[in-house]
């Protein structure tokens, strides 16, 4: 993680880098929202897919990777995990040391979400459910998707597109608050 250096910061501030997991079913959208969002050419480990399902060009069998400067001086470096079940194995790694995590859900297949779910709260992992609106899809508002994913109360749900940069940056900034917050109440917490 050293290597990855933000591009300009204030003078005499140490840059900061940051990770975050994007998780989510297979096919959901999660190398797509890397790619769109990533200020450099990412980095992308497909293979076509050994089980039936959409076919979306290929499927992430260790994981993507990208990188966005939010502001100068604060960098996330973004990790998307493989959605086929075969290569969970490979989570606890691209986990280790994130400061959170987007789980991104498809309403058309909801179930897919819930072993990400599980895992990041398992962890204690601060996420965010990006619900990925794709055109022609019955829209779904967010305290609706919470109910139906079980959600914790307060995790947040931020409708997107996962193609679109301003779109998902807004859902890398809502993880960034989000997680803020909790890191901030736990160490309140460990304290009082």
């Amino acid at each position: 993680m050293n290597a990855v250096q933000p591009t300009a910061t204030r003078a005499g501030e140490p840059p900061m880098t940051l990770k975050v997991v994007v998780a989510g079913g297979f096919g959901a959208g999660k190398t797509t929202l890397v790619g769109a969002v990533s200020e450099i050419r990412p980095l992308r480990t497909e293979a076509e897919p050994s089980s039936p399902g959409p076919r979306t060009g290929g499927t992430t069998v260790a994981m993507d990777y990208g990188r966005i400067t939010l502001k100068d001086g604060l960098a996330l470096c973004l990790f998307g995990t493989p959605g086929q079940d075969r290569f969970w194995f490979l989570w606890d790694d691209l986990a280790y040391g994130a400061l959170g995590a987007v789980v991104l859900a498809d309403t058309r297949r909801l179930p897919d979400c819930f072993p990400a779910v599980d895992y990041f709260e398992d962890r204690e992992i601060p996420f965010v459910v990006a619900v990925n609106c794709f055109g022609g899809v019955r829209s779904h508002q967010g305290d609706d998707i919470a109910e139906a994913l079980d959600l914790d109360p307060g995790t947040p749900v931020v409708l997107c597109d996962a193609r679109d940069r301003e779109a998902v940056r807004d859902v890398l900034v809502s993880l960034v608050e989000y997680a803020g917050r909790q890191h901030a109440a736990r160490l309140l917490a460990a304290v009082g």
